[in-house]
């Protein structure tokens, strides 16, 4: 897993590795802003059901992921992007290997 530094050019799809059986983050930006947070998710994975207090960005790096908002399933893939509505109970599911950033600016 390679060390995010600032001012220089990374790939956010090798930042973070693939764990077995589990889930990963890494924190690439945090402020009281927001934060701005890299994740992978193994297959079958997922979170369950819950909500935020502020809109989340979401961008697919690698693979493919089912984002359930408001009871509404959505499959998002590599290249796709989303904005979870602040207050809208969501979850996340793996039907394969994926990995995404996810964008939360304090309002």
């Amino acid at each position: 897993m390679a060390k995010v530094e600032k001012a220089v050019v990374f790939k956010s799809n090798e930042v973070i590795d693939y764990s077995e059986g589990g889930v990963v983050s890494k924190e690439l930006v945090h402020s009281n802003a927001g934060s701005v947070t890299l994740f992978s998710f193994d297959t079958g994975q997922g979170l369950s059901e819950h909500t935020a207090p502020f809109d989340a960005f979401i961008q697919v790096v690698d693979g493919k992921m089912e984002l359930t908002v408001d009871k509404v399933k959505h499959i998002i893939k590599t290249g796709e992007s989303f904005i979870i509505p602040s207050g809208a109970p969501h979850s996340v599911n793996a039907p394969e290997k994926f990995k995404m950033i996810i964008t939360m600016i304090r309002g």
